[in-house]
């Protein structure tokens, strides 16, 4: 790795539906991390409207950005580098935060930085953690996205496992939805979930043959709505915290079993969790048992850099800066942009 200079990012981040801003020293140090969040308005339509989603990141944006620099105290003057998420996510809200870094870079004469969503979520663990240096392996786990991922340098990842269907965020948003929760689904079957019996329903756990590593969540979300479904037409009666307590557990004992496959295959030592469901806490207490057994270094965010913030992106910029990463005026957003594609 190159030599660290004394480099102040402003980072962007609009890929779903949140707004933020953060003010990033070397990758490490948050000087600001201002989050304007959507969930409220999008509660009433039970999940993320696109359009309303890019209205909101357009009417939030230079906001969230004067916020970001007046709590680092610093202006545009004092960035060096501008980096921005441009992939994946909805096209609408990436294209915003795109457009908004590019102009920030063209009037102030600054190296502009694409960030992929996924890479930055990684990159939050550096932040709380100055002694996590690659290689590691990473569970990056959110709504959008499951990945196990080898960090084998500074943005160079190899992707072991993925979803093949729904990922984990997406699972508990529904299940959440089937048993009258509402949206956002994994905070509250988190919660609810304390109050439930893991045992009470033995749901199924996807097993890939030939992948190993690789996620299903789908047969599991099927299987949760049937039997619902099986108990309304039986006149039967369920409790909602014991079927996300049981849930809950099916999705936790995959993603734990995959990982910790992957840590003894690759004779790994450091393992990490990035993404909205790393804060869940039935994972975070397993996958740190897990790792407790297997003399594992166990790493992973504070909740507020586990959902979609901006200082994750700073960090993530920052070594591709290092790397020689840098985007023309001609920077898109990339909707379905892959892990490691530049």
């Amino acid at each position: 790795m190159k030599e660290i200079r004394d480099l102040n990012i402003l980072a962007i981040e609009s890929s779903c539906d949140e707004t933020a801003a953060a003010v990033v020293h070397n990758g490490r140090e948050v000087l600001s991390n201002i989050i304007s969040s959507q969930i409220d308005l999008h509660k009433l339509y039970g999940g993320v409207v696109p359009e309303i989603a890019s209205r909101k990141h357009i009417e939030k944006i230079n906001q969230v950005i004067e916020e970001a620099l007046k709590e680092a105290d610093v202006t545009l003057d004092d960035i060096d580098v501008v980096g921005v998420t441009y992939g994946p996510g909805l096209v609408g809200a990436l294209l915003v935060g795109v457009a908004e870094a590019k102009a920030i870079a063209f009037a102030r004469n600054l190296p502009l930085v694409g960030v992929h969503h996924i890479e930055g979520h990684i990159s939050a663990n550096y932040i709380e953690h100055p002694d996590l240096e690659p290689p590691f392996l990473c569970l990056v786990a959110s709504g959008g996205h499951t990945h196990l991922v080898c960090v084998r340098e500074y943005g160079k990842y190899e992707i072991l496992g993925r979803t093949r269907d729904d990922a984990a965020g997406e699972a508990y948003d529904k299940v959440a939805r089937a048993i009258g929760l509402g949206y956002p689904g994994g905070p509250k079957i988190d919660r609810i979930a304390k109050e439930g019996n893991p045992d009470a329903v033995k749901f199924p756990k996807a097993h890939i043959e030939g992948a190993e590593y690789d996620f299903s969540f789908s047969g599991l979300k099927s299987a949760v709505l049937n039997y619902i479904n099986g108990c309304k037409m039986k006149g039967e009666s369920f409790d909602p915290a014991d079927i996300a307590a049981s849930f809950q557990k099916a999705v936790v004992e995959v993603l734990v079993e995959n990982s910790m496959k992957a840590v003894e295959d690759y004779g790994m030592y450091k393992f990490a969790i990035a993404g909205g469901v790393a804060s869940n806490t039935a994972l975070r207490a397993a996958m740190k048992q897990a790792c407790e057994e297997k003399g594992v270094k166990f790493y992973h965010p504070s909740p507020i850099y586990c959902t979609d913030n901006a200082a994750m992106i700073g960090a993530a910029a920052f070594y591709e800066y290092l790397a020689g990463t840098r985007h023309g005026w001609d920077l898109n957003a990339v909707p379905n942009l892959k892990l490691g594609e530049r």
